[in-house]
């Protein structure tokens, strides 16, 4: 497979997590981390699990000697409407902002919260979408024609047992970040395969053959469990709505006991990506690229790649 794991396992495991206060005593899991590269520095956002079920998100930063954990979880207790839960951030860095782009559950369905920070301290509320029940919004690391550029999979199927779903990536643009239009779709899931069910992972990344994007994709049809694998699509460089290329398998799979075994098993859930790029803010075909994954909705995961071998991908055909 084109991703290759850290030999040691998972990168980050709930055991790692300090007792900063109470509710951070023994948490149950740390999964599905948003991540962007800031000065050569791997910043993450991690959604933590504490045993009451409740969702914080905890800025860290990463390298090859672990995690570092950066302050106390984010407070969002300003955030209207009152959600649930607000939960797997995607990092995006434009300019010197990060922004980070949460799900939220809230009484009327899943909204999409924008967040930003300038030193990934202080973070601000910047608008809160609940134009419809969405989540996986991604958010593009540059303006496209003069506007932001976003992703989007609207929740439109009803799923047993389990809240809303959906199997179309959507792209959107706005002038402010706060009023979106729709650009059309993207893609949707392809019945019977290993992506049936698809959400945009981290935000796309910059090449010289377009915009290239790990996503997830859900195989439903086995019946006894849903699996969870992570793959790869090219979008056009001026119409992102556009797909150029899309791999006919997936990049990653759960084949490790700790990616079956968890709170939810049998997954694997890319979230956070990052790269060096060059000064025309494009990722070269050699670069290194790390991607952040949720493993089974308990721990975190890390795997590397580059970016020819992920384009390469995209165009494989089967």
């Amino acid at each position: 497979m084109p991703l290759v794991r850290d030999e040691q396992g998972p990168f980050l495991e709930p055991s790692q997590v300090p007792a900063l206060r109470a509710d951070l005593i023994d948490v149950s899991s740390v999964f599905n981390p948003g991540a962007v590269r800031v000065k050569d520095r791997d910043l993450l956002l991690l959604r933590v699990q504490t045993r009451g079920r409740t969702t914080l998100l905890m800025p860290a930063e990463a390298s090859d000697l672990g995690v570092e954990f950066l302050g106390l979880p984010l407070d969002l207790t300003a955030l209207r409407p009152r959600a649930a839960h607000v939960y797997d951030p995607r990092l995006t860095q434009i300019g010197d902002t990060t922004f980070a782009i949460c799900a939220a559950d809230t009484d009327d369905g899943c909204a999409l919260v924008t967040l930003a920070t300038d030193d990934f301290e202080h973070w601000e509320i910047v608008a809160v979408d609940t134009s419809e029940d969405h989540r996986n919004g991604v958010l593009f690391p540059e303006k496209i024609g003069g506007r932001f550029v976003r992703l989007t999979r609207p929740n439109h199927l009803a799923v047993e047992g389990g809240p809303r779903t959906g199997s179309t990536i959507r792209c959107s643009t706005s002038e402010d970040l706060v009023v979106w239009e729709d650009a059309g779709e993207v893609m949707h899931g392809r019945p019977r395969l290993w992506d049936e069910i698809i959400g945009s992972g981290p935000p796309p990344v910059k090449t010289r053959d377009g915009w290239l994007h790990v996503y997830h994709g859900v195989a439903t049809h086995f019946g006894a469990a849903n699996i969870y694998q992570a793959g790869v699509v090219l979008l056009d460089s001026d119409e992102p709505w556009q797909v150029v290329a899309r791999g006919a398998f997936n990049i990653l799979e759960p084949r490790r006991i700790w990616e079956q075994t968890g709170q939810v098993p049998n997954v694997v859930f890319p979230s956070g990506l990052t790269v060096d790029l060059d000064p025309d803010g494009i990722a070269a075909g050699e670069t290194a690229v790390t991607v952040y994954y949720g493993a089974a909705d308990t721990v975190v995961g890390r795997a590397a790649t580059t970016i020819a071998d992920l384009i390469d991908e995209a165009h494989f055909a089967g």
